[in-house]
């Protein structure tokens, strides 16, 4: 399976899992009067459409170049999971902190936290099944030798980290409302409950900053890393014919396309075919290792002289 196939089976599988969830939450709300209920179907309804807009910008992104977009559309999915990040704040935080808040300020008694108890069980297995896909497209993309929080901070792919920081937080605002609930039923105490409410706000608050931060990087230009730096001026060197290499200009347009800008001085003695061939075999001895360059321009000084 492609990693493009295993981001949008992530998707797919997160959505399809938050539609019930969201459904079954909402009841569960109804039934029992739960502020972290409610703040937990809030959390899914607004995860259901975060799935749709990232599968929308992944559709968008993958659109053919034109003349008004001449390196292609790929960066239209780093500009939708910045929505998703806003949305994940505004929605999910901002009304599950509010409900938490109003919660506390007008406390009701839990009635029959059987049915919360049923439907977290069920939404656990479904959101941790959930994350189990998002947790393996974001393995699928691994560097032999990094650990998996180096990967999830260092992807460049929103449909994977979004995916796998959203589920994360999905399961975990499980468990806090589990335990709002348990607690406030134990204790006859329904501010545990609306305790647990403001907790499941500010977690997502947490993780749509971390999505806003990484978008962020990627919006404005973010380059490769300087071991894959290094790499490319090592594997240039080796292309007989070049005497410098300056440091690369390298900026991602999307999660498996980067821009590659090398500036290289060739032998005086090379002729103009001779630089030509020369600049195709460092073309092609960089792609044969890092693919996902698409786009090499090489400035061959040679053409122009030196000072």
């Amino acid at each position: 399976m492609s990693a493009n196939s295993s981001s949008k089976l992530s998707l797919y599988g997160g959505i399809a899992a938050n539609v019930a969830i969201a459904i079954s939450k909402f009841v569960a709300a109804y039934l029992t009067g739960s502020s972290a209920m409610l703040s937990e179907g809030i959390h899914s309804l607004v995860d259901t459409g975060n799935g749709g807009l990232l599968l929308y910008g992944m559709s968008r992104s993958q659109r053919p170049a034109d003349a008004q977009h001449p390196f292609g559309h790929g960066k239209e999915l780093y500009f939708w999971a910045l929505i998703v990040a806003v949305l994940i704040f505004a929605i999910g935080g901002g009304m599950s902190f509010y409900e938490g808040i109003k919660h506390l300020e007008h406390p009701e008694p839990l009635e029959n936290p059987l049915w919360n108890y049923v439907v977290l069980g069920i939404s656990l297995l479904f959101e941790g099944a959930a994350l189990g896909l998002s947790v393996r497209a974001l393995l699928e993309r691994q560097v032999a030798g990094t650990s998996f929080w180096t990967t999830l901070r260092t992807s460049h792919d929103p449909a994977v980290f979004a995916s796998v920081l959203e589920n994360a937080a999905a399961v975990a605002g499980l468990l806090i409302a589990l335990l709002g609930v348990y607690f406030g039923h134990l204790l006859n105490n329904p501010s545990f409950d609306g305790g647990a409410s403001i907790i499941i706000g500010l977690l997502l608050m947490g993780v749509a900053v971390l999505l806003v931060s990484r978008t962020k990087a990627l919006l404005i230009g973010e380059g490769v890393n300087e071991e894959t730096t290094l790499l490319v001026q090592e594997l240039t060197r080796q292309v007989p014919g070049v005497t410098t290499v300056r440091p690369p200009l390298t900026m991602y347009l999307a999660p498996d396309d980067v821009m590659l800008a090398l500036d290289v001085d060739f032998d005086d003695h090379l002729t103009a075919a001779q630089v030509e061939a020369a600049v195709v075999a460092v073309q092609d001895t960089i792609r044969a290792r890092r693919p996902e360059f698409k786009r090499i321009f090489i400035e061959a000084k040679s053409l122009a002289g030196r000072e």
